[in-house]
């Protein structure tokens, strides 16, 4: 009897996950390996062994390889396109999730913190997709995944910056999907609701905008990093071949709202 293909297995695959010391980077992380794949994970402070996402990784039986890389800085991504493409198999899943978030009123948002926001949220991802999909876009094939906002699609309060980098990565997704999608390369985005993370603990410990943040979430509860694990999984899988230039909301319905 012929097995019946199985569209969400990556075994075999390798993935590098950014920001995936902790929150939604962690979560997509075991997710990819609980899926099959081994796993790059990078991120600024990153222990060299026994990490969380190393201990993850490797109880699933997927090899987790951990590197470090500092997205305020061009020489850092650029060292690190070096090394991912050093590797002894080629990277078949990159997820850019690593991120930083401001937060002061527009009048009070300094040039150092829009300047910080705007090279790790958006300047670094497109550095670092545009080196690994060029391998990508010679073998054709190849998944890359944003983590965009819904301030991708909102404008938010006090973080305009954030506001600002996550359009981009938005309209950075549509781009490059324009041009890579003939050629094998899917190019993607999640789009989190508000996660219970360290970037929302403002937030979070704000009764009123706590509130009123809930208050407006359909499924009555703010998101877990784990919640964005299976789209995670479709989108770095042969399940979303056809699927290009998506931002995929995992949001508890808020923007249906």
């Amino acid at each position: 009897m012929t097995a019946l293909p199985q569209p969400f297995d990556l075994t075999g695959k390798l993935a590098v996950v950014t920001g995936a010391r902790r929150g939604i980077g962690l979560a997509i992380a075991e997710a990819l390996a609980a899926a099959g794949a081994d796993i790059v994970a990078v991120s600024a402070n990153l222990e060299a062994s026994g990490s969380e996402v190393d201990k993850r990784v490797t109880a699933l039986g997927r090899r987790c390889t951990a590197l470090r890389a500092d997205f305020a800085e061009r020489a850092a991504v650029a060292e690190l396109a070096d090394t991912l493409l050093s590797l002894d198999r080629p990277v078949d899943i990159l997820v850019n999730n690593a991120g930083t978030i401001a937060r002061a009123p527009a009048a009070d948002h300094t040039d150092e913190d829009w300047d910080q926001v705007l090279a790790v949220n958006l300047t670094s991802q497109f550095t670092l997709t545009r080196e690994v999909g060029r391998h990508m876009l010679d073998r054709r094939q190849g998944k890359v995944i944003f983590t965009a906002s819904l301030l991708s699609f909102q404008g938010g309060i006090n973080v305009p910056g954030y506001t600002a980098a996550k359009s981009g990565i938005a309209g950075l997704t549509r781009a490059l999907a324009n041009e890579w999608a003939g050629r094998g390369v899917n190019v993607n985005a999640l789009v989190p609701g508000y996660v219970a993370t360290d970037n929302t603990r403002a937030l979070r410990e704000d009764d009123e905008r706590y509130t009123a943040i809930l208050d407006r979430i359909p499924a009555g509860r703010w998101a877990r990093p784990e919640d964005l694990g299976g789209a995670a999984v479709f989108l770095a899988s042969a399940a979303s071949d056809y699927v290009h230039g998506a931002l995929l909301p995992v949001d508890g319905g808020w923007l249906g709202r």
